[in-house]
């Protein structure tokens, strides 16, 4: 076989036509068993989580007022540009993996190993930065009982007087990753249950509280200006994806083709209608300057004497967060299993149960990495890490998008982005604006992470990919 120029081979792209026969590998293959509702469950428990119970009271008090209605809107509509892209890609290539697949098969070898590769730190952190977050609620709760805990297992290091290890957050981790590795079809039935609960929770919350909304606390409706609204919808924004992380799943769907594109769009819509409604109630029932930027809803609904209620909605906080951390682990090792079937990580990590067809040894890595993320930093450097790839992610499913309908338009899609290339391309132009807001941190968080990929990619990953042994056409 003649041997590839080092520009022709990473530019090498997996065959769309054919990815079904070229990814088929003993030991390496996942089970079909989502139907159409269960994607969308995961889909909607990936969205809605903090951003409902914590994000919205922050923005409100601190950034946007009232408007934090349109922060949402805005948001949602720039997500809404790449929750379209991901969509016609799930429909035509319904394999494990999502960006890192699509960059894959569009852009080549190169591309899809640099936003794999920066999804599978993105994706971890994002599981251990969650898992803080319900350890902060499970503490309140405890407060509340009048209990008291330890202090040395309370935080991380750095997070507080006597703090060692957040030690409930580090298990929660170990949790969810055995909740994965029994099975994809169990795990989907858990995931489910927990976000009904998690919506009839907030529809509670929307239900009760629209009887004590008082039209004044709306006034003014922009006391930070326009500006703020738009400065809120950069925030928020990390709040209304998780479609990403749940499109990974589509090799374990019944009918992937016409279910995935579909579930990315229901959980758009339905976490959009709630995020809406949620922010109209909360800043209708309080003026923004006494809302609670931590627990916004619990303590509006305390400020009304329904202090009972608050409690019930601090519980579904923490159930609402905690199917985020059941999405994104999903994603992360779904990405990393699709990365070694490839031959671009060992194919060790791809082997798979062979009862349950899961990942699980990724998934027990992934587990255990988290865990030790959530244990030991603190909240603020950890959600540093989380940022910057998604957005990466956004913009190469975009350009992709783009430029397959151009370079093979007549694949057969059973979802197509409607006003080619305007959507997918405002979702490049929003993703590359919210980048501007990292901070110089975060950017050299990246760019260590990113070389240690291109050490790995170029020492191991090049030689070894699947597509590197491929006879050429």
């Amino acid at each position: 076989m003649p041997r590839l120029h080092m520009g022709e081979g990473i530019l090498r792209r997996k065959p769309i036509e054919h990815i079904e026969d070229t990814e088929i590998t003993e030991g390496a293959r996942l089970e079909r068993t989502l139907g159409l509702w269960q994607l969308t469950a995961i889909g909607v428990g990936g969205i809605i989580g903090a951003g409902i119970f914590t994000l919205a009271g922050t923005v409100a008090n601190q950034v946007a007022g009232p408007a934090v209605v349109v922060s949402f809107l805005i948001a949602g509509l720039a997500s809404a540009a790449a929750a379209l892209s991901y969509a016609e890609f799930a429909g035509l290539i319904p394999k494990a993996g999502s960006a890192y697949t699509y960059g894959y098969a569009v852009l080549g070898e190169f591309a899809g190993w640099f936003i794999g590769w920066d999804l599978l730190l993105e994706y971890t952190a994002i599981v251990a930065v969650v898992a803080i977050g319900i350890s902060g609620y499970f503490g309140f709760l405890v407060e509340q009982l009048g209990a008291n805990l330890p202090a040395w297992m309370l935080g991380a290091p750095g997070t507080g007087h006597g703090h060692r290890i957040d030690l409930f957050a580090a298990v929660l981790c170990l949790l969810i990753a055995w909740l994965l590795n029994q099975g994809i079809r169990s795990a989907a039935r858990f995931e489910t249950t927990i976000v009904v609960i998690k919506v009839l929770v907030v529809l509670l919350v929307i239900g009760v509280g629209v009887f004590h909304i008082d039209a004044a606390n709306y006034h003014p409706f922009f006391p930070y200006h326009v500006s703020g609204a738009f400065t809120g919808a950069a925030t928020v924004f990390f709040a209304v994806f998780g479609y990403d992380a749940m499109s990974t799943a589509a090799e374990e769907s019944k009918d992937a083709q016409r279910h995935m594109p579909r579930a990315i769009i229901y959980s758009l819509a339905i976490s959009m209608v709630l995020y809406v409604a949620a922010c109209l109630v909360l800043t209708g029932m309080q003026h923004y300057t006494e809302i609670d930027p931590e627990s916004g809803f619990s303590t509006a609904f305390e400020s009304v004497g329904l202090s009972g209620l608050a409690n019930v909605i601090a519980v579904g906080a923490i159930i609402g967060i905690l199917t985020v951390m059941f999405t994104f682990m999903l994603g992360v090792t779904r990405v990393w299993f699709s990365m070694s079937r490839d031959g671009l990580l060992p194919a060790w990590f791809a082997k798979t149960h062979p009862t349950r067809h899961v990942p699980t040894r990724v998934t027990w890595i992934v587990g255990v990495a988290s865990a030790a993320l959530a244990g030991f930093v603190p909240i603020g450097e950890a959600a540093e890490l989380t940022n910057i790839g998604i957005l990466l992610a956004f913009v190469v499913v975009c350009t992709a998008v783009i430029v397959l309908r151009y370079r093979q338009p007549d694949l057969p899609r059973t979802f197509r982005t409607p006003w080619m290339p305007f959507v997918p391309a405002l979702g490049v132009v929003f993703s590359l604006w919210l980048i501007t807001f990292l901070q110089w941190q975060t950017w050299v968080r990246f760019a260590v992470w990113f070389v240690v990929g291109v050490v790995i990619y170029f020492g191991y990953s090049y030689r070894n990919s699947k597509l590197a042994a491929a006879p050429r056409a």
